[in-house]
């Protein structure tokens, strides 16, 4: 069959135009950022990780592991919201982890899901499990280096500096956080500013990774009466709670308040605390009402009544070399491979009293997200945002311009060599 020249130019040049019209869409993809959302290793893992004694009633919907005594003569139940994928990542797969001893006076200690590890004694009443199994082992957690590692990932954390466009500002008891930076939003606050903010707020891309760091051995919300945290992804503030939250919960689920010189921390009974909370050398006073909407990662802990720790691990994405310049956004960063490799260890010492510890550390896989409920009506009136849009550009264009060329040069060249040999 004869092809006319023209018809195969036409043809090839058809292909070419549809391939420069395609590709950019098709290869267009976010880059990923040069950071690890496995910052903290084992202690990610848990709801809440105490190095000393941990006092709580009436539950923790996440796993818990405490290095000292547990006190939970109040009665007490773990675990509830974790999936079978974040107890299979628990070391042992045990989703409580008392190093000390287990008190229960004469109350329920409930596992939901996962098994129960004790290293001491289990004092009045045996720990009840749903589907797990119990057993005594004192080293399953080597708290000492888990909080060596912590405490030098928060100080470093705490060198991080404030992100351009970062904003800070208090007026009268409204304390915002204004931040532009769609990858991650570097704060630093003084406690003492923090305290009188009766009402808090925080604005930043959705999906943008939030570190607010903050100064001083104490921070006692309740000094303000703190009443709430308002959270935006770029749209209207929204009141959180458990049940709701800005974005569907993806703001606060990226949200780390570090504390690296605390020593002390007391949280406001009027209100819900989201985001994670780094403070390896404080005590965390919970109080009686109000939950925390995320992880805590303590000294010491004590709580009781509505004041639980809700099952939102964090998921934010934080420098893999604390110390050094804050990642751009994903939109320019080139992609990169992230790390799971866990900083380098301090040779600080424990401040809490503990027992001597083994050297076991298994880890697992780490954990999953939880994807809170919907959002409800926000609570002040709608701003504009920067949300996260996705990113073409023309960087392939001149590899699928040569290309193109490239095959219309050889096909230009089989339709005249067919014809020569048609001649002869």
């Amino acid at each position: 069959m004869r092809i006319p020249t023209s018809a195969a130019l036409a043809a090839l040049g058809g292909a070419l135009v549809l391939g420069l019209t395609v590709a950019p869409a098709a290869q267009a993809a976010p880059a990923t950022a040069d950071c690890t959302t496995d910052a903290f290793g084992i202690a990610g893992k848990y709801g809440e990780f105490v190095l000393g004694d941990d006092v709580h009633s009436p539950d923790a919907e996440g796993a818990v592991a405490v290095g000292g005594n547990a006190d939970f003569r109040g009665g007490f139940s773990v675990g509830n919201e974790l999936t079978a994928a974040q107890v299979d990542a628990l070391p042992g797969r045990a989703s409580l982890v008392v190093r000390g001893d287990l008190l229960n006076g004469g109350s329920a200690t409930v596992v939901m899901k996962g098994n129960a590890v004790v290293g001491g004694e289990v004092k009045d009443r045996a720990v009840e499990l749903h589907n797990g199994t119990f057993s005594k082992k004192a080293d399953l957690i080597d708290f000492d280096a888990e909080f060596t590692k912590l405490r030098a990932y928060s100080d470093a954390l705490a060198k991080e500096s404030a992100t351009s466009g970062a904003e800070v500002k208090l007026d009268g008891s409204r304390l915002t956080f204004t931040g532009t930076d769609s990858g991650r939003n570097v704060f630093t606050v003084p406690a003492s500013q923090l305290e009188k903010a009766t009402d808090i707020f925080i604005k930043v891309p959705a999906g943008a990774t939030t570190i607010v760091n903050v100064t001083g051995q104490a921070y006692d919300m309740a000094a303000a009466g703190t009443t709430g945290f308002f959270l935006s992804g770029g749209q209207d503030f929204v009141l959180d709670d458990k049940l709701q939250s800005a974005n569907g919960g993806v703001v606060r689920a990226k949200l780390l308040w570090n504390f690296p010189d605390a020593t002390k921390i007391v949280k406001s009974s009027k209100a819900a605390w989201p985001g994670s909370v780094l403070a390896p050398d404080a005590h965390l006073e919970l109080g009686t009402a109000a939950p925390v909407n995320g992880s805590v990662w303590v000294a010491s802990l004590h709580g009781s009544g509505g004041a639980e720790t809700h099952h939102f691990p964090f998921t934010g994405c934080l420098p893999e070399v604390p110390g050094t310049p804050s990642t751009p956004s994903p939109s320019t960063t080139p992609s990169g491979t992230p790390s799971t490799t866990p900083p380098a260890t301090a040779t600080a010492t424990p401040s809490a009293s503990v027992p001597p510890s083994g050297e076991a550390t298994p880890s697992g896989t780490p954990s999953g997200t939880t994807t809170p409920g919907a959002p409800a009506p926000s609570a002040s009136p709608s701003e504009p945002g920067d949300g996260d849009l996705a990113t073409t550009g023309s960087s392939n264009m001149i590899p699928i311009t040569i290309g193109g060329a490239l095959v219309v040069a050889a096909g230009a060249s089989m339709v005249v060599v067919a014809r020569r040999r048609k001649r002869a």
